[in-house]
């Protein structure tokens, strides 16, 4: 078994992972995991499945012809894990909105290194004034040559540039 990592891109509608499933089982394939969600009247998702390599060719022309069906899927091998040794850490960030915050926060994580896991961002109304607010949450994985006290402090210094809450913590 051979592991593929799917992108899906769609205009949200009924069954549409159905389909990508049943593309999947068909060709003796088993699906690992996924991080999907609707946005904007879209489908995204990424999915990591495992296919027997004689089926790959069957599994491509088969997603290829979901296009037909405005079902936009691109195939990728999976990749190596990262070498070396890391923390995890979460951190939430709450700020007043303002373009650019993704783009100063990201940057400083990798100056120092750090691998973005996973990323959730949101700009919703804030409850009492109706003012824009930007929230983040990530999963980090810190390399543990870079004391976590080092982290804080260049994140902390960015925070306080951008006018954001932003707290970082140890996943258990």
């Amino acid at each position: 078994m051979d592991h593929l990592i799917l992108t899906v891109i769609a205009e949200d509608q009924p069954g549409l992972v159905e389909r990508l499933a049943a593309c999947v089982a068909k060709h003796g394939g088993n699906w690992l995991e996924s991080r999907m969600a609707r946005m904007a009247g879209q489908f995204a998702g990424i999915v990591r499945v495992d296919v027997p390599a004689e089926a790959h060719g069957g599994l491509i022309r088969e997603l290829e012809a979901l296009g037909a069906q405005g079902i936009r899927v691109q195939l990728a091998a999976s990749g190596s894990e990262p070498g070396g040794r890391f923390a995890a850490i979460r951190l939430e960030l709450v700020g007043n909105d303002r373009p650019g915050i993704v783009r100063d926060i990201t940057r400083v994580l990798a100056e120092q290194g750090v691998n973005l896991e996973s990323l959730l961002t949101e700009v919703a109304p804030a409850p009492m004034s109706g003012e824009l607010l930007f929230t983040a949450e990530a999963l980090l994985a810190v390399p543990e040559t870079l004391p976590l006290e080092q982290l804080q402090t260049r994140l902390e210094t960015l925070a306080d540039d951008l006018m954001v809450e932003l707290n970082l913590r140890t996943e258990e």
